[in-house]
C-alpha cells in the first residue's frame, strides 16, 4: 500500500510505501520520515547500531549543518564515514581547522558521462590526508555512488555543503574545494564579466534545478572569508579558469598578474581572508579526462598531473606548480596522449590543450609563496 508524502524540503509530493519509516524525495533527494509509523524504540531494530553518546540535543544541532529533516547513520562504510563528519564538526562550536568538499560528478544516467571524475575525489582525499595532515572525518565527498542522499552531487546538496565548509571558520583555518565535473558558461547581463560569459559548474541535477554560477560561488565562499582563513580550489572542468570570480589573474607567459575585477566596478573581495584557485584550463577552453597516464583507469588530466606535481617535491611553489603541470600537459601533447581515442573530451571543443590557470583574491609573488593546503 502507498500514501502520499510532503518533502518536508522542497514541499513536492510523491509516492511511498506506508511500511518503510524513511523515504527519499524523488525531487530534491532529502530523507523524510514517514510519519504513518510509530518510532521504534530500538536501535538495533534493522541490525544497527546507533552511535553513542548521540543525543537529542546533539542530533538537532547535527540537523542544522546540512538543513536535513533528519539524521540516521548510513549502511555503508562511505556514508558512514561522513555521518562521523558532522558528530566531529560539531565539538562545542569548535570547528576542525583543515576542511574539505570533495565533489565529482559522473553523470552515469546522462549521454556525456564521465569516467574518471569518481577517481579524482578519491586522489584528492588520499593526497589531502597523507601530505596535509586533513583528517578523514573532516572531509566532505561527494558522488553518485554515496548511499547517503545529503552526499548526492545535487545542486542543493553542492550548495549546502559549501555553507557547510566556510560556516563558523576562523584565523588560522585551511579549506579546501575540489570540483571535478562539467563545466559550461553563459552570457553575462550584469556587466561583472570581462570576457560576457558567467562560468558555471554543473551539479548531477543541473538539467533540472539549473548550474551554480560563478557568481554564487565568490558569494558563497569567497565573500565570507575571514582575516586568517585561507581557501584553496581546485577546479578539474572546462571553462573553469575564473570561476570563483577571483579578481587577480596569473598570467604565466607573460610573468604578471592580469585584472579580473569586474568591469561594472563591483569589488569581488573576502572579507580579509585569502582565496586561491588553480583551474584545469582558461575560460575559453575544455578540460580532458584522459587514461593517457594510467592504462587503467580513467582520471582529469589536471587532477592527476597536480597530484603527481605535489606528491614528487616535499616543497613547490606556485610558480613552479604551474610550470611543471604546464610541461607535463605539453609531453603528453608530444605524444599524442591527447589526441587519439583514449581522450574523453568532457564538453566537444576545437582544441584539447588545457592550461592550468591560477587566480587569487590577492596578488602575490608565485615563485616564492609556497603551496601549501
Amino acid at each position: 500500500m502507498e500514501i502520499r508524502i510532503v518533502c518536508q524540503r522542497c514541499r513536492q509530493k510523491f509516492s511511498a510505501s506506508t511500511n518503510t519509516e524513511t523515504v527519499i524525495c524523488l525531487h530534491c533527494h532529502a530523507v523524510n520520515q514517514n510519519r504513518t509509523i510509530r518510532k521504534q524504540s530500538s536501535s538495533q531494530e534493522h541490525g544497527r547500531i546507533s552511535p553513542p553518546l548521540i543525543g537529542n540535543s546533539m542530533r538537532e544541532k547535527l540537523k542544522k549543518i546540512l538543513h536535513c529533516s533528519t539524521l540516521k547513520p548510513a549502511a555503508s562504510r562511505s556514508s558512514s564515514t561522513n555521518y562521523s563528519t558532522l558528530c566531529a564538526l560539531d565539538n562545542s562550536g569548535v570547528s576542525a581547522k583543515k576542511r574539505a568538499v570533495l565533489c565529482g560528478v559522473s553523470y552515469k544516467k546522462w549521454k556525456y558521462k564521465l569516467k574518471g571524475t569518481i577517481n579524482d575525489v578519491l586522489n584528492m582525499k588520499d593526497l589531502l590526508i597523507q601530505k596535509y595532515e586533513f583528517r578523514e572525518e573532516n572531509i566532505l565527498v561527494l558522488t553518485e555512488k554515496q548511499s547517503d542522499a545529503r552526499l548526492i552531487p545535487t545542486k542543493a546538496n553542492i550548495e549546502n555543503c559549501l555553507n557547510w565548509l566556510v560556516k563558523g571558520c576562523r584565523s588560522g583555518d585551511s579549506l579546501v574545494f575540489f570540483y571535478s565535473g562539467h563545466g559550461l558558461r553563459q552570457p553575462n547581463f550584469n556587466n561583472d564579466e570581462r570576457d560576457g560569459f558567467d562560468e558555471t559548474i554543473c551539479p548531477v541535477d543541473f538539467l533540472k534545478e539549473g548550474m551554480i554560477l560563478d557568481d554564487d560561488i565568490y558569494a558563497t565562499i569567497v565573500k565570507p572569508l575571514p582575516e586568517g582563513v585561507t581557501l584553496h580550489a581546485i577546479i578539474d572542468a572546462c571553462h573553469s579558469g575564473t570561476v570563483l570570480d577571483l579578481e587577480h589573474v596569473y598570467d604565466r607567459e607573460k610573468g604578471k598578474w592580469i585584472d579580473n575585477s569586474p568591469p561594472s566596478g563591483v569589488r569581488k573581495q573576502t572579507s580579509g581572508g585569502k582565496a586561491y584557485s588553480i583551474s584545469a584550463c582558461q575560460d575559453n577552453q575544455v578540460a580532458t579526462d584522459t587514461s593517457a597516464f594510467s592504462s587503467k583507469s580513467m582520471y582529469g588530466a589536471m587532477t592527476f598531473i597536480l597530484i603527481e606535481v605535489v606528491r614528487g617535491r616535499p616543497s613547490i611553489t606556485y610558480g613552479e606548480l604551474l610550470d611543471r603541470m604546464q610541461e607535463r600537459i605539453e609531453q603528453a601533447n608530444q605524444q599524442g596522449c591527447f589526441g587519439g581515442s583514449r581522450i574523453l573530451s568532457r564538453i566537444f571543443g576545437p582544441n584539447l590543450t588545457q592550461k592550468p590557470l591560477l587566480s587569487a583574491s590577492e596578488e602575490f609573488p608565485v615563485y616564492e609563496r609556497t603551496f601549501e593546503l
